[in-house]
Order: structure tokens, then C-alpha cells, then sequence
């Protein structure tokens, strides 16, 4: 076991310790278990699954950054959120609003990387949220 917090810059969003997680990397999913190599990665938009005490935790994670040291895993993102705290309507008009204005041609470059960001975020709350739909 091991110590998990994830912190966005509105607040620390979740603190416990636990047997596992799996971060969406930019390679691909990364799992970590207790006594891990010490490692410092980037992450990208979707889905974080925590497991502790054979019960599994699935939230909707933004862009950021995961620290793994031996005994403490921090993940600092610009999202989380748990499955069960996602409005799928809402995050599938977000999604659609992002799209409309990314097929604008008039946006600066700025503005597009924002956009696209957002439509990332909004995309991991919807797949999140339907993976549990189903």
C-alpha cells in the first residue's frame, strides 16, 4: 500500500492510501503498485482508476504530471473528477461547444489551444462516464 494525492489548483482532491492506480501517460496507461521505481511523467486527458481493498475508483483526470516516490504517488492535474460526479449531459454539450468553436477558422493559435484543451477535458469526462455505463 501507499499513499495517493491528487491535487488540481482548486484543492487536494483525493488523499488515501491505497493498493494500486493506473494514469493515463502520454505513452499509454501506467500502473503503479507499492515500491515502484522513483518516476516523474507527464499525463494526458482520461481516465485514473485507484484501487483499494479489492473496490476500484474511476475518475476523469486532466493534463498534468505524476511523481512516484516509493512509498507516495502525487498526481497534479488541471481536472479530477469521480465518475460519479460527472453530469454526462453537460460535459457532452461541452464537448459539442468545443467542437464549433475549433471549426471556426477565425481563432487565433492561442485560442485554439485552449479550445482543444478543454474539448480534451470534456472528452475524458464523456468516456469516462460511459465506461460505467455500460
Amino acid at each position: 500500500m501507499f499513499q495517493l494525492e491528487i491535487v488540481t489548483p482548486e484543492a487536494k482532491t483525493y488523499s488515501d492510501t491505497v493498493d494500486s492506480v493506473v494514469v493515463p501517460g502520454i505513452d499509454g496507461e501506467l500502473g503503479i503498485l507499492s515500491q515502484h521505481v522513483p518516476l516523474l511523467t507527464q499525463i494526458q486527458p482520461g481516465e485514473l482508476r485507484v484501487a483499494k481493498d479489492g473496490k476500484e475508483t474511476n475518475l476523469a483526470v486532466g493534463e498534468g504530471f505524476v511523481e512516484v516516490t516509493g512509498e507516495r504517488v502525487i498526481v497534479l492535474t488541471d481536472m479530477a473528477v469521480e465518475e460519479s460526479d460527472i453530469d454526462a449531459e453537460a460535459a457532452e454539450e461541452a464537448v459539442r461547444r468545443a467542437e464549433k468553436a475549433m471549426s471556426d477558422q477565425k481563432l487565433s493559435g492561442e485560442e485554439f489551444a485552449t479550445t482543444s484543451a478543454a474539448l480534451q477535458r470534456s472528452l475524458a469526462l464523456v468516456r469516462v462516464k460511459r465506461r460505467r455505463q455500460v
